[in-house]
């Protein structure tokens, strides 16, 4: 799932593409996957743009080709929750349910990217055509919302240090790069950010991360976090092993 030190460095210099190891790809056959790709058709989003706000209708799925898009959720206070960050392989998926038809949160492009816009009406004949692709499709939408619930366990059971435990693994598993010193998060975030992933303060973070800094647990170097101590962070979110908690599911 991560690459060596040497890939980390010619990636870190945009040389080579990191595969998406959880990818929705990776869930269909290459038939299956090539009936997707008929469906779509190009579209180009600039950093800072948004796909979609919080409110607006349904109707898209958006298949990220290359460039990342952060999901965004609004309190009526005014706060902000990250829920994801997406990044080249993953698949942008609200389903309408034929009770609600507008988004549940806002899709903001954080990098320039190029996308795969695809037709929901379009997607549902596909369905109704292809009962093993429907099946697959079905599988894959299953473990988006194992993924969703497993982050709302973290969130709640465990407190905010347990939270930030969760969030850097889950960060180690979609952007971990392996290095000599243990897995770097080649994605580089702001302590305001990580806030937001657990919905606290960025003064919060700031101490749990120099907590976890002095007892060797992680360290920080040029902005990007590096996690020593992978079985620290998992004790501190009773992070439940293998099978009942793939790969799969422990994601951003």
């Amino acid at each position: 799932m991560v690459m060596n030190e040497t890939e980390w460095n010619k990636s870190d210099k945009g040389t080579v593409q990191k595969e998406n190891p959880l990818g929705i790809e990776n869930f269909f056959s290459e038939e299956q996957f090539a009936r997707i790709q008929e469906l779509m058709y190009p579209k180009r989003a600039e950093a800072g743009s948004f796909l979609f706000w919080e409110g607006e209708p349904t109707g898209k799925l958006y298949y990220i080709r290359s460039g990342k898009v952060k999901l965004r959720k609004s309190t009526e206070d005014g706060k902000d929750f990250i829920l994801s960050i997406l990044q080249p392989g993953d698949m942008l998926c609200e389903p309408e349910d034929g009770m609600r038809g507008v988004h549940s949160f806002s899709a903001e492009v954080i990098e320039n990217a190029e996308l795969g816009v695809i037709q929901w009406k379009d997607l549902e004949i596909l369905l109704y055509r292809h009962g093993d692709f429907a099946v697959r499709f079905l599988n894959w939408t299953a473990l988006m919302h194992r993924v969703t619930e497993s982050k709302f366990r973290d969130l709640l059971l465990f407190g905010k240090p347990g939270a930030l435990a969760s969030t850097l693994i889950r960060l180690a598993n979609s952007y971990g790069i392996a290095c000599a010193e243990g897995i770097r998060i080649s994605l580089k975030l702001t302590n305001a950010e990580l806030a937001d992933f657990i919905g606290t303060t960025r003064e919060s973070v700031n101490r749990m991360l120099n907590g976890l800094k002095e007892d060797g647990t992680i360290d920080i170097v040029k902005g990007r976090i590096i996690i020593l101590n992978l079985n620290a962070l998992r004790l501190m979110c009773h992070c439940p092993a293998c099978p009942s908690c793939p790969k799969e599911v422990c994601r951003i």
